[in-house]
């Protein structure tokens, strides 16, 4: 049976990304720090206010989703920005199923510092959106990539951001994004191409996926307050359904980044010019 793992899986693109590839017979493990409905912790996107309110979604509600579809499910709590969980969560993976044969890197950094200006950025949250956004998916990789080379095969796909490579339409909370997020963001989209150039010869196929605007439930409940209008942004299902595309046509998918620097494949481009989600866009 074919494994994956999926980080940010409690909601969101994490969430449908891990459900669509049960649709697809995958068995699923799923990490994230929400275990159960209704847990507060930080997760304003400002140092100018604080909200612990419960944001919708939990691990044990996606193994519930991922359980209807038949395929097994493996809830691994872990928290991106403490490398020890990370460590012990891919480890985790390895004593219960000896590796995956897909690992998607979705989970960010969520918390104050994402949504500030670079001068009012205390340093430590620079520190805190690169531990979670790049050296969280390497530990991941380091971990779970020598048993894909092992078994001559393996996926890593990467949900990666326009943040990374372009400049914000306007300053942070007034329509754009802080610093911490884009150069996070940026480090990270150079980890597909990197993984193709040194073992892509070796079976491992890495991609990056680029999402655009998604209304997710912590973007809706907590996003509009910056000046973003979600009537164009995408729902989960698009990234949800483009990852699984990739995963089921991995031929297509390398003949559709060949050349391409960064590897890069644009999520909603992808979704709308296949109709891989029929009725979207309206």
């Amino acid at each position: 049976m074919a494994t994956a793992l999926v980080t940010g899986a409690s909601r969101g693109i994490g969430k449908a990304v891990a459900v669509h590839l049960a649709k697809s017979g995958y068995d699923v493990a799923v990490l994230a720090r929400t275990l159960t409905e209704g847990e507060e912790r930080e997760h304003s996107s400002t140092v100018h206010a604080s909200d612990t309110s419960p944001l919708p979604g939990s691990l044990r509600s996606t193994a519930d989703l991922i359980a209807a579809e038949g395929p097994r499910c493996l809830t691994v709590p872990g928290d991106l920005t403490d490398r020890a969980s990370i460590s012990a969560a891919a480890q985790l993976v390895l004593d219960e199923w000896g590796g995956v044969d897909v690992l998607v890197n979705n989970g960010r950094y969520v918390g104050p510092g994402h949504m500030d200006h670079v001068l009012d950025t205390p340093l430590h949250l620079y520190d805190a959106h690169l531990e979670a956004n790049v050296l969280a998916p390497l530990v991941l990789v380091q971990a779970l990539v020598p048993g894909m080379l092992e078994r001559g095969s393996g996926t890593i796909v990467d949900i990666t951001s326009a943040a990374g490579f372009m400049d914000p339409p306007a300053p942070a909370g007034q329509g754009g994004w802080g610093l911490g997020y884009a150069m996070s963001k940026g480090a990270f989209h150079r980890l597909a191409g990197m993984l193709h150039c040194e073992v892509g010869d070796r079976g491992l196929r890495a991609y990056n996926v680029q999402p655009g605007g998604v209304a997710t439930e912590r973007n809706l409940q907590d996003m509009a307050a910056f000046d973003f209008d979600f009537s164009r942004w995408a729902p989960p299902d698009v990234i949800g359904v483009v990852v699984r595309w990739i995963v089921e046509h991995p031929d297509e998918a390398d003949a559709l980044v060949a050349g391409v620097d960064g590897r890069n494949i644009e999520a909603q481009d992808l979704c709308r010019d296949r109709n891989l989600l029929p009725g979207w866009p309206a």
